[in-house]
């Protein structure tokens, strides 16, 4: 889900991407981790209480209650494919500082998680009769992998579950179509992948911009920060807030439902253990991406669930071909994960980061379960929020403020991205893409899919 964690599949020998026990080693290390609230103390809090929050029966468990909100509910996933962008912690769950942990991503929203090192750095993941255009899996449908059935891509967490490796395949399909398209209309062989890598990027970008960002945090957030009407908090070029990855980041495991549809109106399959990952996808298994995202001039996609401390159970109780076999219960739990993550990483409290941020904190009978009389932990106190003052659908003024800034921030900053180079750049009007007007992330992941 959202949040940095270990690239590793599946398997009785190897180290599970969410195991206890992972560990970090120097090679491929891009980037690192900063903070936004240097100033900012530590909570200084207790770990038990803490993670007893997010255990079977503590506050962060639904108890099967579901409560749906306005977010169609692909774009937690669209999300999660950001945070495996620019942040890669291969770190202990339970140990790290910002001195000390090493981002195995670099600072920039420009699809590293797709792409890798290029033709050039990553061979292995593009086609030899076409060195511009990704290897597929047989017939297209989906991700190429080894002979044990491992998905070779560019971050192995994009195989974690059915919904990440459709946002995966389509990308790779859609920059396929992008090179052929390029092909068709004359351009330099030799220039053909980095014009499509450029476009897709920018397509990325600018999704994120004007329409996952709207969503999550609100129009009038998003458009304070473009016009710089708000200053950025997020100096930092080079490294990734603790308080984004470790916390704010994270509330995308809230929205998860424990069922999806896979078509409009078709059944629902529960998430976990049906639709696990990190293995060949099924033939007969197809997703039509209006059943995760609105498309225009049809019914809308199911949706999210409330962003809240209350969490499905599918996030309270890991499956174990996700976590690995652990004596320590207590880390099958998502959410208790997250919770100690913050604690681990030394965060403030939520309070001190809206005083911060210049926001008047929740009181205490907004916050309800404290597990501190110093404050409440960040990644808790950002879901109480969105709770209490958007009904669970959209992040709040702190959770978005976060958000919002490091991701505006880091396209902002990229002299490749579109808001440098072309600020007025727009999919529906790109003569390659023509794609129409409403282009977005669904027209997109449908262009992956046109012959």
């Amino acid at each position: 889900m959202n949040g940095s964690s270990a690239s590793c599949p599946m398997g009785s020998h190897r180290v599970h991407c969410l195991a206890t026990g992972r560990v970090q080693t120097e090679s491929g290390i891009n980037g690192r981790y900063s903070r936004m609230f240097p100033e900012l103390g530590a909570l200084d809090v207790l770990e038990a209480p803490l993670a007893a929050l997010g255990q079977p029966g503590g506050a962060c468990d639904s108890m099967g209650q579901e409560a749906e909100s306005d977010t169609a509910a692909g774009w937690p996933f669209f999300g999660q494919l950001i945070a495996h962008d620019i942040t890669a912690d291969r770190s202990l769950v339970t140990h790290g500082s910002a001195e000390v942990l090493a981002n195995f991503r670099t600072a920039k929203l420009d699809l590293e998680c797709l792409y890798g090192g290029g033709p050039t750095g990553s061979g292995y993941l593009y086609d030899n009769n076409d060195g511009a255009s990704f290897l597929l899996g047989a017939g297209g449908m989906d991700l190429p992998r080894n002979s044990q059935g491992i998905a070779i891509i560019g971050d192995a967490r994009n195989d974690s579950h059915f919904f990440m490796n459709r946002l995966h395949l389509g990308l790779m399909c859609a920059h396929n179509r992008i090179v052929a398209r390029l092909k068709a209309a004359g351009h330099s062989p030799d220039l053909v992948f980095e014009h499509a890598r450029e476009k897709l990027m920018w397509f990325y970008q600018w999704i994120i911009v004007n329409e996952y960002l709207p969503v999550l945090v609100g129009d009038a957030l998003t458009t304070q920060l473009l016009s710089g009407e708000v200053a950025l908090v997020s100096q930092d070029e080079a490294g990734i807030p603790l308080e984004f990855a470790d916390a704010a980041f994270r509330y995308g495991h809230a929205q998860i439902r424990r069922a999806y549809q896979l078509v409009p109106g078709g059944p629902e399959v529960e998430i976990f253990p049906d639709l696990l990952g990190f293995k060949p996808v099924p033939e007969a298994r197809h997703l039509d991406f209006g059943a995760l995202f609105d498309r225009p001039d049809s019914a809308a996609a199911q949706k999210s669930m409330r962003i809240s401390e209350k969490m499905q159970a599918p996030i309270i109780r890991l499956p174990v071909e996700i976590t690995g076999t652990m004596p320590d219960q207590t880390y099958r739990s998502l959410a208790a994960r997250d919770l100690c993550r913050g604690l681990s990483t030394a965060l403030p409290s939520g309070e001190d980061a809206a005083r911060a941020l210049g926001v008047s904190p929740l009181s205490s009978e907004e916050i309800g379960a404290p597990v501190s009389d110093d404050g409440t932990p960040l990644f808790y106190y950002i879901l109480r929020e969105a709770a209490v003052l958007t009904d669970g659908n959209r992040l709040g003024p702190v959770g978005g403020r976060i958000v919002a800034d490091v991701l505006i921030s880091r396209i902002r900053r990229d002299a490749a991205s579109y808001l440098s180079r072309d600020p007025k750049w727009h999919p529906s009007a790109d003569d390659i893409l023509h794609l129409g007007q409403g282009a977005g992330l669904i027209q997109l992941l449908e262009l992956s899919q046109t012959q």
